[in-house]
């Protein structure tokens, strides 16, 4: 069983923890278009490849799955799910699973507006959000809302061109100067990271982790600190599976005097996933029963609360280009 993970930039903690599920029973392989990704390193095997948006990239995929006798594949980046999603017959007649959502799924994350009009429709609380400037300006005028709020291209992820407003005129210009752009509530609150898995036999949610956020760095979790809420846990459940996704996902949520608010949805792997590794919540050893024809059993909630995890940085040297 071997599994190819593609674009795997500075991920090498998840490298690291599907060689330890394979143990021994099978290689992990790596993708990246820079040869300056630290985690191909950590891999049994590793590809140097195009940008996905070049012309032959899945074709390039296609042929390290034949060579390496591919099980499963999945990507880091959100981009590049939507695009395995699309093509995922044609990784199927290769004897491959795409360890993944599907295709509407992923676009619709990584369409902010898309999912918040999902996340309305389907009764779920969330920040307001708009794509028409007057429509957010009559909302602030009958005191709908307030400043700040947030301005963010509505398709984008790892919090790219993200600004806060505090006025109209700021707004006005944030809007202007963009493609696409979305204004959304700022929420105040406790932010919350979920870690979660959805069996590819069952379609249930089978694990679910999570954290309270304490200290942020380039949108990612730089501090955590678990905790256990069966609320949101039966909220997460009841969300996870009236979408329909499939494999791991990372969904952020803001707790506000109470009440949950679905804010982010990202269905791969989040930055903050080795905090619940760290707590014993092994994703890769889902993937690997899976991929075994094994459904797994749930163990939401099976983890210790309290467990504070701090990221440090690490080094890596190499010999070699300075490109990429």
């Amino acid at each position: 069983m071997n599994i190819l993970i593609t674009s795997c930039g500075t991920r090498n903690k998840i490298i690291t923890y599907f060689k330890e599920a394979l143990a021994g029973k099978g290689s992990v392989i790596a993708t990246d278009c820079s040869p300056n990704a630290p985690a191909l390193y950590e891999a049994d095997a590793h590809y140097i490849v195009p940008r996905m948006t070049e012309p032959g990239y899945v074709e390039v995929l296609y042929e390290i799955c034949r060579k390496e006798k591919i099980t499963g594949v999945l990507s880091l980046i959100d981009p590049e799910l939507s695009l395995l999603a699309l093509h995922e017959e044609q990784f199927r007649a290769l004897g491959v699973t795409v360890l993944g959502s599907s295709y509407e799924l992923c676009e619709r994350t990584l369409d902010k507006w898309q999912m918040y009009q999902w996340l309305q429709a389907h009764g779920y609380l969330c920040a307001r959000s708009y794509m028409d400037v007057e429509a957010f300006l009559a909302d602030v005028q009958a005191g709908l809302l307030s400043y700040p709020v947030f301005v963010k291209p509505a398709r984008g992820s790892a919090s790219i061109a993200i600004s806060k407003a505090y006025d109209e005129e700021t707004v006005r210009l944030l809007v202007s100067h963009g493609e696409d752009m979305m204004i959304q509530e700022f929420l105040d609150g406790q932010e919350i990271g979920a870690d979660c898995y959805i069996d590819l036999i069952s379609k249930k949610v089978v694990s679910v982790f999570t954290k309270k956020k304490l200290v942020m760095r380039a949108g990612e979790t730089d501090k955590g600190v678990s905790f256990r809420d069966e609320k949101l846990f039966a909220l997460l459940t009841r969300f996870i599976e009236e979408a329909g996704f499939l494999g791991p996902i990372d969904i952020d949520i803001f707790e506000i005097d109470g009440a949950y608010y679905i804010s982010e949805v990202n269905p791969r792997f989040g930055g903050g996933y080795p905090h619940a590794f760290a707590c014993g919540v092994d994703h890769m050893t889902m993937i690997v029963n899976n991929l075994q024809g094994r459904e797994n059993p749930s163990v939401t909630g099976s983890y210790e609360e309290g467990l504070v995890m701090m990221k440090y940085s690490e080094i890596m040297l190499r010999k070699g280009t300075e490109n990429g």
